[in-house]
């Protein structure tokens, strides 16, 4: 076969771009180094390059030390660790790759972010000996955070425990416990060991009991055709050609969608139509352009397009606003500040802006959110900008070229922050209180019975109390909750079960199920539990209530005295056995949007008052545990 037909094959081929996280000495740049030795990703002078380097800085006696592959800095050979996101491209038969080999230590978490700002997958590595680390769940957020849509757990240095299937499943389970979460979809686990090779590019014989594929085949054969928006047009304008008086045309990236001659598009922001003349590149003129191709285009008419500009189709257009709502992480040693002007560049434009409001940062341990005036190096949080001029975005999830920007100090010029665009929303969950809960209309009072509670606990014979179930889709909420009514009723004592399916069909009936429409709901049902605690009733609320703020909310609104947290803890991989069938599935595909567990994440509670692993509990033994706790207050 000649070089031409090579490189025309070559052509074919789709490109993966895979970035590599974890913890400091999990074996990144190992594996990297392996994954390339072994599928012979490495030209003969750079295998010798790195054979003399072994003898001066490896760290395996005299074998080869694959880390050194990647490792190009003098002080990353020096100390054993990753400074720089090292790039590496290489190809296989069946698919080309280029990959971004990331920093571990929490100093360089920003470099992270930067490698895998343009992958299509991230393999986080964990070591087997020290499990689900701080540095491996903050990957995972970040992960999560830029839209990543696979995630690989290469669970490295089995040979060091023995290739031990119970530590592997230990870690698959704490891991999944945390990602459950975040919105990760697409979580495949593989025990590896980089340093000997097991299951890297060949299957180890030394873990028998692993089934699954290797590292290198699950990279050739993962499915990224559908990461692209094709259908969302977006042609950023990054400059305008005009070699003579006779021709205008508009070169750029296609960022997402396709674009056509004799399409109808729209410019934004100015809102003027017109028809593409043509499509062209270096090679001539095109039928069709794509992402990622940079082409050119020409219009049928004389109109007015400059650099930072974004054509866009008639009926399918983004946002334009001077405020947007973004997660942001923090770049610089300098702290971001409120009062302080900032350049935003997106796509092919910038703009001067500032931080309006710091809504929480996010502690990446917990994913607990906490009320702060600044961000600090590595943090990340949730901003408001407000901008000098409207820009045109998508939110991130929908769209990552157009939904992601850089901040830029005005005065250095350094880039100090990447942020992504959220769904703009009135106000989010986790700024829900009592106070944004007043009621509309100012000349109403409060009424209160003739009946005291003390003559409903004598004549009901119990004390009434909310019993808040919480958990994930599948953990038993609705269950439990129904054979604790009947078992409270059967005692004789007046009980209700108010289910999150009920609401949704009836007083929640006309909401969605976006961050602050959740929020509502729990509110609505929360506000119903304590009018039914008022008339003496025991109250069994079951609903996913996923963010702390929620629950915190209704704990408010019903009385610390009176509300009773249960927490459901079975794991995403049991609740996805016992939900209803398929559920979890189409929320993986997309078909159900805003899942929990799945495309939307859940908070664990703090402190609740009972913890049942219904995994484990049948349901009898988890409305007895319930009932023992009713009896002790």
């Amino acid at each position: 076969m000649d070089a031409i037909t090579l490189l025309e094959q070559d052509k074919k081929k789709d490109l993966l771009r895979f970035v590599t996280a974890g913890s400091v000495d999990d074996g990144k740049s190992t594996l990297i180094g392996r994954l390339l030795y072994d599928s012979k990703g490495i030209y003969e002078d750079q295998l010798d390059a790195v054979k003399t380097a072994s003898d001066r800085w490896g760290t395996v006696g005299g074998d080869i030390d694959l880390a050194l592959v990647t490792d190009g800095l003098k002080a990353e050979r020096e100390q054993g660790i990753t400074i720089d996101v090292a790039y590496r491209y290489f190809t296989t038969p069946k698919r080309k790759f280029i990959i971004a080999d990331s920093p571990g230590h929490e100093q360089y978490t920003r470099n992270m972010a930067t490698g895998a700002s343009t992958a299509n997958l991230s393999i986080i590595l964990i070591d087997a000996e020290n499990g689900v680390l701080t540095q491996s769940k903050r990957h995972t957020f970040i992960t999560s955070l830029l839209g990543i849509p696979h995630i690989v757990v290469a669970v490295n240095k089995m040979d060091l425990v023995d290739y031990s299937e119970d530590v592997y499943s230990k870690i698959c389970e704490d891991y999944t416990e945390f990602a459950a979460k975040l919105e990760v979809a697409d979580v495949t686990f593989i025990p590896v060991s980089a340093l000997k090779g097991d299951n890297v590019v060949e299957t180890s014989k030394n873990m028998p009991w692993y089934r699954g594929s290797t590292l290198l085949n699950h990279l050739e054969s993962v499915h990224i055709a559908s990461d692209r928006n094709l259908i969302d047009l977006r042609f950023p304008v990054q400059y305008v050609l005009r070699p003579d008086r006779t021709f205008r045309g508009y070169l750029g990236t296609v960022a997402s969608g396709t674009i056509k001659p004799g399409e109808e598009v729209m410019v934004i922001p100015s809102g003027v139509k017109t028809k593409v003349k043509t499509v062209f590149s270096p090679d001539g003129e095109l039928d069709e352009a794509f992402p990622p191709l940079a082409v050119g285009i020409t219009t049928e008419d004389e109109v007015d397009i400059s650099r930072g500009d974004m054509l866009v189709h008639v009926h399918n257009v983004p946002k334009v606003d001077r405020t947007i709502d973004a997660m942001v992480v923090w770049m610089s040693d300098e702290p971001l500040s409120l009062d302080k002007d900032y350049y935003i560049k997106q796509t092919t434009k910038a703009v001067s802006g500032r931080v309006s409001k710091l809504h929480y940062r996010v502690d990446v341990n917990t994913l607990h959110r906490s009320k702060e005036t600044e961000l600090n190096l590595n943090e990340i949080g949730r901003c408001v900008f407000t901008l000098s001029q409207p820009i045109a975005y998508d939110p991130y999830n929908r769209n990552r070229a157009t939904g992601s920007f850089i901040i830029v100090d005005r005065i250095t010029n350094n880039t100090v922050g990447a942020g992504m665009i959220l769904d703009r929303v009135p106000a989010d969950v986790s700024d829900v209180s009592i106070s944004d809960s007043e009621p509309k209309s100012k000349h109403v009072t409060s009424q209160k019975s003739l009946i005291t509670i003390e003559e409903r606990i004598e004549r009901m014979g119990a004390k009434p109390k909310t019993i808040w179930l919480t958990g994930l889709a599948g953990s038993g909420k609705t269950t439990i909750a129904y054979n604790l009514e009947r078992k409270l009723f059967d005692a004789g004592q007046n009980s209700y079960v108010i289910d999150g399916e009920n609401a949704r069909l009836g007083f929640s009936k006309d909401l969605g199920f976006s961050a602050q429409e959740r929020g509502e709901n729990i509110r609505r049902a929360a506000e119903f539990a304590r009018m039914l605690n008022e008339a003496g009733v025991i109250t069994i609320c079951s609903f996913l209530s996923p963010y702390e703020s929620q629950r915190q909310l209704a704990r408010e609104i019903i009385g610390t005295e009176n509300y009773i947290e249960v927490y459901l803890s079975a794991p995403l991989d049991q609740c996805r056995k016992r939900a209803k069938p398929g559920i979890y599935d189409m929320a993986s595909s997309g078909e159900i949007k805003n899942f929990t567990g799945v495309t939307a994440p859940y908070e664990q509670p703090e402190n609740p008052d009972i913890v049942l692993p219904t995994h484990e509990f049948s349901v009898e033994m988890s409305v007895a545990k319930i009932i023992a706790f009713l009896e002790t207050i």
